[in-house]
């Protein structure tokens, strides 16, 4: 027996204005560039003209209808109301700094890969065919660090397989300390002993230090990564001023990652999303002006819009177009025009966070480090009256130009200590406190976590040892042990 009910029941939906909204207030400005220029190339009715004064969100409609209501061919649609509309649909103008925007067309000089450093360098190298190919094979398997990760074995199968021959290990383990000799010195090396040692090895006979460095990777090596330096001294048989010259060598002219570091100018740069000056006792906000750009509708399809009397065909003086190219215009136009009030939106919404947390933190903008107070999401939320949410995607992954030096959002949130003096003082500020401990500390005689907690409780500030432990883990500062150094008598 078929049995009816009927329910009634709260729902909530994002529109897709707004979800288009959120995933373009969490992109940070390199990436923002990148979704604008897919948008452009999707959407022939936008247009990016940043030489000219632009018809921006400013100039462009109110809402318009549901894009999801199915367009009827025969219904009348008003293009010049949309068209013609100036209201500004938030009543915020965001200041937007064009002039300090950097030419979006500087060429970028050209970079070559480490892998095609290597080959070059092996260009030069008197080399069998057979050891091309096992060369070959050795610098295809490099990972990101500069290590070989694989097993000789595997590249012998690989060769085997691919190549139709199978070399000796003899022979790839040859090849592979030719490659180690090349620029950068250790390169391929098949753990830290070795790309030390191929690094020491390659160094001139005469550098000071250099013998008693290699015997202390080569015999005492264990010692060495627990810096037991009474157990080098003593399996060696050299005095402290020796240990010191061939300590001080590997830690100051050896690189323990040989492959890292290879990024181009372009993935090693941070473009900052504000600038924040303080003038005659007032913080001006400027907002990158890529995260503004100037965005609006074609100006020959405006054109064309405005020429056309889009009603029902057949009547005196009505220009005649086709059902499948107006639901295609006004697709378009609606698409461009959303996609406008979003990008107006994110850049309202950034600057209103940005002025609340100058607002909380507007000692550090005036005094530099060591005036960061407390704060969390929340506190500017209630400032903006938003969602936590927001606020969280507004941070991730933006920077701001101080005249301290550039930071990320996310630096200015952290929790807060109160001090024997009953303020409260940023983790941040801790952390600080702890780093200068630690880097005023007797290196002989590193300070253990216990006696850091003593240390900081001497400054007002009653932490755990664990929570010590934290901040120095955080901070990525090693335990006592490791920290010690060999200090001349």
């Amino acid at each position: 027996m078929l049995n009816l009910q009927q329910t009634q029941r709260l729902q909530q939906k994002l529109s897709p204005q707004q979800i288009q909204y959120i995933q373009l207030l969490q992109l940070p400005t390199l990436a923002l560039e990148q979704r604008i220029e897919a948008e452009l190339e999707e959407n022939p009715l936008l247009e990016d003209a940043p030489d000219e004064e632009p018809a921006r969100l400013e100039d462009m409609a109110e809402e318009s209808a549901d894009p999801e209501t199915e367009l009827d061919p025969d219904e009348e649609y008003d293009w010049g109301e949309l068209l013609d509309n100036t209201e500004d649909l938030y009543g915020y103008k965001a200041r937007v700094d064009y002039s300090r925007d950097e030419d979006r067309e500087t060429p970028i000089a050209a970079a070559g890969t480490l892998t095609e450093h290597l080959r070059d360098q092996l260009a030069l190298q008197d080399l069998t065919e057979q050891e091309e190919v096992i060369a070959e094979q050795i610098i295809g398997s490099i990972d990101e660090d500069g290590y070989l990760r694989r097993p000789l074995e595997s590249i012998v199968d690989d060769i085997s397989f691919n190549m139709g021959f199978a070399p000796a290990l003899s022979e790839i383990e040859a090849t592979l300390a030719r490659i180690q000799r090349l620029d950068p010195t250790g390169i391929a090396a098949r753990d830290l002993q070795e790309c030390l040692l191929a690094q020491l090895r390659a160094m001139p006979p005469a550098t000071e230090g250099r013998d008693v460095a290699i015997r202390m990777l080569s015999e005492t090596y264990k010692a060495f990564t627990m810096k037991h330096f009474d157990a080098i001294q003593k399996k060696l048989r050299i005095g402290s001023e020796e240990l010191r010259e061939a300590f001080d060598l590997i830690r100051s002219r050896l690189d323990p990652k040989p492959g890292e570091g290879q990024f181009t100018p372009r993935q090693n740069y941070i473009t900052p999303d504000f600038t924040v000056e303080c003038i005659d006792d007032e913080f001006i906000v400027t907002l990158n002006g890529r995260n503004a750009p100037s965005l609006h509708i074609s100006r020959p399809y405006r054109q064309m819009l405005e020429s056309m009397t889009l009603r029902k065909p057949g009547r005196p003086g009505a220009a005649s177009i086709d059902a499948d190219t107006r639901k295609f215009l006004k697709n378009k136009f609606e698409s461009a025009k959303w996609f406008i009030q979003s990008i107006s939106q994110r850049r309202h919404t950034m600057t209103l966070v940005m002025h609340a947390i100058i607002r909380l933190q507007e000692d550090f903008f005036r005094y530099g480090e060591g005036r960061l107070k407390p704060m969390i999401l929340n506190d500017v939320a209630e400032i903006v009256e938003m969602d936590i949410s927001t606020i969280s995607r507004v941070v991730n992954g933006k920077y701001v130009q101080t005249r301290f030096g550039v930071y990320e959002l996310k630096y200015f949130f952290s929790e807060g200590i109160r001090s024997a003096a009953g303020e409260d003082v940023s983790n941040k500020e801790i952390k600080a406190i702890l780093e200068g401990i630690i880097h005023g500390e007797n290196k002989a005689k590193p300070l253990s976590d216990q006696r850091l907690v003593g240390s900081l409780t001497e400054r007002g500030f009653r932490i755990a040892r664990r929570t010590v432990t934290k901040y120095r883990e955080q901070l990525g500062i090693p335990a006592a042990r490791l920290r010690k150094e060999i200090v001349a008598a």
